[in-house]
This record gives C-alpha cells, structure tokens and sequence, in this order.
C-alpha cells in the first residue's frame, strides 16, 4: 500500500510542475526525496525558454538534479564531475556548456539558433545552466529539441516551458521523444 501512495504522490508532484504556476511547483526540487547523492522518485529536467522582446533576446534557463549532471558529465568526459564546488570553474564550465549544447538545439521561424551560455548555478538540489539568443525581434513557431539526460536515464521527462508575448506554453517529453513544436 505504502509503494501506491508513494508513486501517487510522485505523480501528483510532477503533474503539478507541469500544470500549475504555483511558486515552488514549477522548481523541480521539490521532487527530491533526499540528499545529495541519493535516488529521488524519477528523473526530470525542466527547460524554460523565454522571449525577451524589450532586448530581442532569448533567455534559456535549464534546471536539471545536480547528482544526476554530475555522474553523466562524469561518465561522459571521464573526470570526476563536483558542480557545487569545481576545482576548476573554468574547465566545468566548459563541460556544462559542451554536455547542454549536444543535447538542446532551438528553431526559432525555421532558424536554428546560436546560443550563448551565461553560466550556471546550484540552487538547492539542482543546477541552473543560463544560455541566452540575441536578435530575436519576434517569435511565431519555437521548435525545441531536448534529450538532456537521455543517455543516462530511461525513465528521464523533459518539461518545457516557453513564454512568449506573456503567453506561456508547457509540454512533457517522456524518453524517447525528444521534440516538441510550440506556436505562437
């Protein structure tokens, strides 16, 4: 009885990060169950992708378990992976950019986009990866293809967030789809 109630409320969590702007739902670290180092309830990223139309910009924000980043950086660039202390932040970064970049690719109208990454920061149980597009004076169709940790995770959901004209528009991508198409 105890398992039914647990995946209930697991899927209870989940549907409501992905169907509410209730603060606190949409942070996907309140779906980790422990510390650090330990195995939460399933395996989900979220990727919000925002139109700035006062600077003409994009601005992308992927948030993604920091336990889960770092083993897959980690297998993937065979080197020990520490997010929330890096010994070399520069090098890190690197990796950061490198690993988001091979599995995020935006069409914005057709285009595919260069995106710029900004940066990263943990925030509790989780890190924040910031890209950013410049010279995007209007959006009509966003095509966004997102297979973050789907080399490492089977069961790994991608939700997407876009916002647009204050119009915001959220899917979930369950391994193996990994494209989702938003109009505007």
């Amino acid at each position: 009885m105890a398992t039914i109630g647990y995946k209930w409320l697991s899927a209870l969590l989940i549907m409501s990060l992905f169907y509410t702007n209730l603060p606190g739902f949409r942070d996907v670290s309140v779906l980790q169950t422990s510390n650090k180092g330990r195995l939460h309830p399933f395996h989900v990223s979220t990727t919000e992708i925002n139109h700035n139309a006062k600077d003409k910009s994009l601005e992308i924000t992927c948030r993604i378990f920091t336990d889960d980043f770092e083993a897959i950086l980690g297998k993937n660039y065979k080197t020990a992976v520490d997010l929330t202390h890096p010994k070399d932040k520069t090098a890190t970064d690197k990796i950061v950019k490198d690993y988001i970049l091979k599995h995020l690719q935006l069409r914005i109208d057709g285009n595919i986009l260069s995106l710029s990454f900004l940066g990263f920061e943990i925030d509790n149980d989780a890190v924040n990866a910031y890209f950013e597009a410049d010279n995007i004076s209007s959006v009509k169709k966003v095509e966004v293809a997102d297979s973050i940790l789907y080399d490492q995770f089977t069961d790994q959901i991608g939700i997407i967030h876009v916002i647009v004209n204050g119009k915001r528009k959220s899917t979930e991508l369950n391994y193996p789809n990994a494209r989702a198409v938003f109009l505007f």
